[in-house]
């Protein structure tokens, strides 16, 4: 055609930048071998700019626009609508107009057409941005077209459209606005076909979703749509809405709603015979694509058309298997309290350090348990570890599990072999045993930090590899998985003994306050040492109350007790500097890189503790330990056989005493070394930099380790791929991981089986004795904590950087955890009622609302 116009015929996905997202695919979906589309073509991106060129106040406008905020709402409305008053105001060029005319004739004389919008940042894989612009439909005339394509681009900013991009990250000046223009079908019926099941995330089962006349009527929840599901080529399940109304085309143009006849309205759109041809069509269109896709279709004459495709941009993406069998996979990232997307250099490392192999999807990493359990004693071991500590995944195994013929059988382990999830013997109690594992970790992380200052370029990649089997030869050490097995399973045995000799439900939980060697709690309590040291010098308080840049350990030292604030400072960040919130991603900045993260906590532990706060609840813990100790022992002793069973009881409490603490020690190695490996990992980088071989260090966050190796061999990066990467991340940051994950791509996040809560209570996970009432402090990041003494944190999850936060808080509601997740270990420790598992807990509770939490029992009462 011209310059500005292009036919369907001429377009495929490679042309987002000239005719839009919507206007790509149409051209893609026109070119499938038994896919019928309505004839049409694009109004080009090069047309819009054109008409920005013709109305020179938009540079201003869109200067302007682009330095408004989320909050600034009004600002955004008025200003959009200005941006809209202007598009709609600037006259067509008349050669333009000329083109668009001639392109309409060869639709046909006075034909009826849809005009819609299709901008550059539109079906996308990473952002849908469907029903962000806008769309008009049975437009009749060239005039009334023209007007309508220049409404199109004025719905580039529409409001709607100008918040979804500020929300989502994009750049207002750099989104373009083609429009398609296709020829109006008038279909008995129409509707969406989703090729993977929206709900469950299943890649095989088809959802179909029909209503009668134009497809407006579903998209705009005008009417209850026909529903079907169809897996295998047969529908496996059909409802069947009340329909009262459709939308038709007008006689004079437009759209006109029309009441259905009583006799429609109970009538299928579709016969079962029509869905499965369609989804079959579904299939061959997510063949083309090579992803699932969101179809939107018209039954014209009993023949299938199709308006629109786009991929599926909510589905969690599945971890690759490389063979066609069925899969079952356990989140990581649940099991770490750290269910955030992670940066490729972060997920590699991570999977170089596992002692099991993992797999990686939508930027999180799972555990392919598939095996485990195909083999009935394996299987049994495994949902019986889960059941005492994560029951949301037993649920959701259970589930799988129930479908019969997923997971293939196989045999048991033979004679010799350890079935999965069987422990060692436990440990007799003995302290020398932790001090020996401790110093062994200590002198290792020494020698690392020692070594690797020598090595540089692939010579450092190669030392880390090494000093990678190093780590893990710590963390498969007999013994240590023996302390921790043998904790464990003493804290079961005294929760389920208790219960049934005493009626006591958790005891453990009091007696696991305070214990020795727990590096976790030391390190929360350790801060209110730091807040005693700087609580005299009101001017350090002063200046801390002002810091900004990460420099400002430096500038203490001329104030008056500045000195010895630093000091202090520095030594805590020496000892824990290398943790962070998702401390698992290397890639995550660490307090040593970012002090500033700990001051609001420093200050909230200058204003609500008094000086030795810190000894002091150290103390109380253990005190309280001690005579719930002497409590229960005093009560099995009056029990029929009371000596043995007291005296069992005594040893399993010093076992958990002597033990439980090292829970925590393993994964503070882990971070320990992490930090060195990316000390060393980001000076590499430096020298890319300078070498101009990367644009900025942080671009090694987007590449893997072994990715990186390379490029310290040979110099050379591909920066598309990381520019790929880049794009990828924000994509995986919107996702919620699944518990759960199969290989079909059903999400599975299990169920509570409870009916013996309160009316209204949130269910979740008893993990921490005790009752609590308080206000809910509703936190999604750490850097925003400004709590008080009465507050009860609610928050997605807690690994164990937020543990300073917990000498502040009387209570803890988390959206996930275990009962031996660093969370819920923390908050027993000190003695903290603690529920976590809590789905949507920090959508369901609000900010400031008083809650009570039922720590033993396991729920949540909402009081105000």
């Amino acid at each position: 055609m011209g310059d500005y116009v292009l036919g369907f015929h001429e377009l495929d996905l490679t042309q987002v930048p000239v005719v839009g997202g919507k206007g790509a695919h149409l051209g893609e979906l026109s070119r499938i071998d038994g896919i019928r589309v309505p004839a049409g073509f694009c109004v080009t991106t090069d047309a819009f700019q054109r008409i920005l060129s013709e109305a020179p106040s938009v540079d201003d406008q869109l200067e302007r626009l682009s330095r408004l905020k989320l909050d600034d709402r009004e600002q955004l409305r008025a200003l959009s609508a200005e941006l809209r008053e202007t598009l709609e105001g600037t006259a067509i060029p008349d050669d333009l107009a000329a083109e668009l005319t001639r392109s309409l004739a060869r639709l046909g004389e006075h034909v009826a057409c849809a005009v819609r919008s299709s901008a550059t940042a539109e079906d996308l894989p990473t952002a849908s941005f469907a029903g962000q612009q806008d769309t008009y439909l049975n437009v009749v005339g060239t005039a009334a077209i023209l007007q309508h394509v220049s409404r199109c681009w004025a719905s580039l900013f529409t409001e709607r459209a100008v918040t979804y991009r500020v929300r989502n990250g994009f750049d207002h000046r750099k989104v373009r606005m083609a429009v398609v223009v296709q020829r109006m079908v008038f279909p008995r019926a129409a509707g969406i076909l989703f090729t993977a099941d929206p709900i469950t995330s299943n890649r095989k089962v088809a959802s179909v979703e029909a209503s009668f006349g134009l497809g407006e009527a579903l998209v705009s929840g005008l009417v209850n749509a026909d529903s079907y599901k169809v897996r295998d080529g047969e529908v496996i399940a059909r409802t069947v809405g009340a329909k009262q109304l459709a939308i038709h085309a007008s006689p004079t143009g437009g759209t006109q709603h029309q009441e259905l006849e009583p006799a429609l309205r109970q009538q299928p759109a579709l016969t079962d015979a029509q869905v499965v041809r369609l989804a079959r069509l579904g299939r061959r269109i997510e063949a083309h694509f090579g992803r699932p896709q969101d179809i939107e279709w018209c039954l014209v004459d009993d023949d299938f058309q199709f308006v629109q495709s786009r991929p599926i941009t909510t589905l969690f993406p599945i971890p690759a298997a490389g063979d066609p069998e069925n899969h079952v996979y356990l989140s990581v990232g649940h099991q770490q309290m750290m269910t955030d997307a992670m940066k490729p250099l972060g997920l590699s490392l991570f999977q170089l350090t596992a002692l099991r192999p993992m797999h990686e999807a939508g930027g999180r990493l799972f555990v392919d348990v598939t095996r485990v359990l195909a083999s009935p004693a394996s299987r049994a071991a495994l949902l019986e570890l889960m059941g005492k500590s994560e029951p949301l995944f037993t649920d959701a195994l259970q589930t799988v599990l129930g479908r019969g013929d997923f997971i293939r059988s196989l045999p048991d382990a033979g004679p010799g072999r350890t079935p999965a999830g069987g422990a060692p013997a436990p440990l007799e109690p003995h302290p020398a045993i932790v001090d020996e594992l401790v110093g062994r970790t200590q002198s290792s992380l020494a020698a690392l930090k020692r070594d690797i200052q020598t090595r540089s370029g692939a010579a450092l990649f190669d030392f880390i590899v090494s000093d990678i089997q190093e780590l893990k030869r710590l963390l498969s050490d007999p013994r240590s998985v023996q302390v921790i097995m043998s904790a464990m399973e003493a804290t079961w045995w005294l929760n389920e003994h208790m219960q049934a000799w005493l009626g006591e439900k958790s005891a453990a939980d009091t007696l696991t306050q305070s214990v020795p060697h727990n590096v976790t709690s030391e390190m929360g309590l350790a801060l209110l040492d730091v807040a005693d040291v700087i609580r005299p010098h009101p001017n350090v308080v002063a200046f801390l109350q002002h810091v900004e840049g990460e420099d400002f350990l430096d500038e203490l030292a001329s104030l008056s007790g500045g000195q010895e604030a630093r000091d202090a400072i520095q030594a805590y960040l020496d000892k824990y500097g290398m943790r962070c919130v998702g401390e698992i991603d290397i890639t995550k900045p660490r307090w040593g890189e970012r002090p500033t993260t700990l001051v609001p906590i420093l200050l909230g532990n200058i204003k609500n503790f008094e000086p030795g706060a810190g000894k002091r609840r150290f103390e109380q813990g253990r005190q309280e330990a001690w005579k719930k100790e002497q409590e229960l022992l005093a009560r099995l002793r009056t029990l029929p056989e009371g000596e043995e069973k007291a005296a069992e009881a005594k040893r399993m409490i010093d076992r958990v005493r002597t033990f439980i603490g090292y829970r925590e020690y393993p994964k503070y190695g882990i971070i320990s070394r992490y930090f060195v490996y990316k000390q060393a990992l980001l000076e590499e980088a430096e020298r890319l930099v300078q070498a101009q071989v990367l644009r900025e260090k942080e671009d090694i966050f987007y590449l893997t380790f072994q990715e990186l190796h390379d490029v310290a061999r040979t110099s050379q990066v591909d920066e598309s791929l990381i520019r790929q990467r880049k794009d990828a991340f924000r994509s995986y940051q919107a996702l919620t991981p699944p518990r759960v994950l199969t290989s079909d791509g059903e999400v599975i996040n299990g169920s509570y089986r409870r009916d013996d809560l309160p009316a209204g209570a949130l269910v979740g996970l008893p993990v921490s004795a005790g009752t609590i009432e308080g206000r809910a402090r509703v936190l999604l990041d750490m850097a925003g904590a400004e709590l008080e003494p009465d507050d009860i944190l609610v928050t997605p999850y807690t690994d164990p950087s937020w543990t300073p936060l917990f000498v502040t808080i009387k209570g803890l509601v988390t959206e996930v955890g275990g009962l031996m997740t660093h969370g819920a270990v923390i908050a027993r420790e000190y003695g903290l009622p603690a529920v976590v598992g809590v789905e949507h807990a920090t959508r369901r509770i609000r900010d400031g609302q008083r809650i009570r939490v039922h720590g033993t029992d396991g729920y949540v009462e909402l009081l105000s």
